[in-house]
């Protein structure tokens, strides 16, 4: 979830068609598509694994503000509390901000290549690492908290969020856990034009459920084995239908950005944010907004600051901005995250295999879709799909994001190309054995089922 930060306040917004040139502008020629990977982590007491508060000195507010003196990058504050850090200006960097209940997230800079990204991530975890030795804290790539109770959660001091707490249970069951005990890795794609975007959102949103479980990553919760292979993706299936899900208008004729447009403009708001402060409107629509009727703030219209924050509030499978937001993974370690953008870079920045995926994809119906991402889950790689698996189809895809990452002949200084950071994926889909897989293998084995030996040998 992003950050606001204070800046000039852009004009009022005086019609809908602004909304779509907001989306259009997105649009961006070939040789300036960039590759943005964000991950979440969760921090961890290595003294007795309990969570990370955010106050105290070995909190996360002092893992920030010691980041922050020892690497230089810019404090942004919220009520006087450091709540994220960006470097706009490093050649490699991106922004550190909070999720809900202390994860840490990294959202990178849009760069060029796997390789870039690998010394993006890798730079990070270093850096990050430590900081946070210094402070007795350790990180945990996973999907779902492992251990902790929602009650045991810290509440990092943003105050969008204390919105969302509130708004939440109200349109569903698992909002809160979603907020507080989830992490994704996730890839910000470009497109080129209007029928670019739509063809590359249709292939992600229908691969997602793939991606979900090739990267599935959390099998417990609250010490225990929870039956899932992806339990991050099964809270996602009840956490709010107005704002999250597989888009379903999108496979429609006439799908593009004025459509995605339509569809915001009725997603509820959560807030507004005025003078330094967020002003609790849920439930409401921006278009209403739109119209100056906004029940809380009669007469009051928007900005375009206001959009750009409405549409970070939407939770798709896909999610459209002035890029195209892949978001069906768990977290996992460094070699995973590394995988997701070297799986859609692949699938989606190559004509060749673009083509292939939409054809893999074309006839498949809504139901055969719904039915498939309501499964995996639970079920992973071993989801049957028309007489095979989701496994079956992982090889495919794989296959062709492996020829679209070497007919983009991306390579190192080393001489090698990206395709090696499909290698974790590639092993996956060949054994059958996912992360979640490995897992519940040691909990149930060396781990003598005391979870506690997850975060001896799984920290980042």
């Amino acid at each position: 979830m992003s950050t606001r930060v204070d800046g000039p306040q852009s004009p009022i917004i005086e019609s809908r068609d602004e909304l779509v040139a907001y989306l259009e502008s997105g649009c961006k020629p070939e040789s300036e598509w960039r590759i943005g990977t964000e991950h979440e982590k969760f921090g961890f007491n290595v003294t007795d694994n309990s969570p990370v508060p955010y106050g105290g000195p070995r909190g996360i507010g002092a893992l920030l503000e010691t980041h922050h003196n020892c690497f230089g990058w810019d404090a942004i504050r919220e009520n006087g509390n450091i709540i994220a850090l960006s470097c706009s200006d490093c050649p490699i960097g991106g922004s550190i901000s909070l999720e809900p209940g202390g994860q840490l997230e990294l959202s990178g800079a849009p760069l060029k290549t796997i390789h870039e990204t690998e010394a993006e991530l890798r730079q990070h975890l270093s850096q990050v690492g430590s900081v946070a030795h210094q402070l007795g804290i350790g990180f945990l790539g996973l999907g779902f908290s492992p251990k902790w109770t929602l009650e045991e959660m810290p509440l990092m001091p943003k105050d969008r969020y204390r919105i969302m707490m509130r708004y939440m249970p109200k349109r569903g069951l698992h909002g809160l856990d979603m907020m507080f005990r989830t992490a994704t890795v996730q890839v910000n794609m470009d497109f080129g034009s209007e029928d670019d975007m739509v063809r590359k959102l249709r292939v992600g949103l229908a691969l997602q459920p793939v991606a979900t479980a090739l990267f599935a990553n959390s099998p417990f919760t609250e010490g225990k084995l929870n039956g899932f292979q992806s339990y991050r993706a099964q809270i996602w299936q009840d956490t709010d239908p107005d704002r999250t899900g597989a888009l379903p208008f999108a496979f429609e004729d006439g799908m593009g950005f004025e459509r995605y447009v339509d569809y915001a403009l009725d997603v509820p708001m959560y807030f507004v944010y005025r003078d330094g402060r967020y002003i609790d409107v849920s439930g409401s629509s921006f278009r209403d907004f739109l119209a100056g009727k906004l029940a809380p703030l009669p007469g009051m219209r928007p900005t375009m600051e206001d959009w750009a924050d409405h549409l970070t509030t939407l939770f798709p499978d896909v999610r459209l901005k002035k890029f195209l937001e892949m978001r069906g993974a768990d977290a996992g370690p460094l070699g995973l995250l590394l995988a997701l953008p070297a799986l859609w870079a692949g699938l989606l920045y190559d004509k060749s295999a673009l083509d292939g995926a939409a054809s893999l994809v074309a006839s498949w119906t809504e139901e055969e879709r719904r039915t498939m991402r309501l499964a995996v889950p639970k079920t992973g790689l071993k989801t049957p799909f028309r007489g095979r698996t989701v496994g079956d189809i992982a090889h495919e895809v794989l296959a062709l994001a492996e020829g679209g990452l070497l007919r983009r002949a991306r390579v190192n200084d080393e001489g090698q190309n990206e395709t090696r950071a499909l290698a974790p994926l590639m092993e996956i889909a060949e054994t059958g054995r996912t992360e979640a897989d490995r897992l519940i293998a040691a909990f149930e084995g060396p781990w003598g089922g005391h979870i506690d030996r997850l975060f001896e040998t799984e920290a980042l």
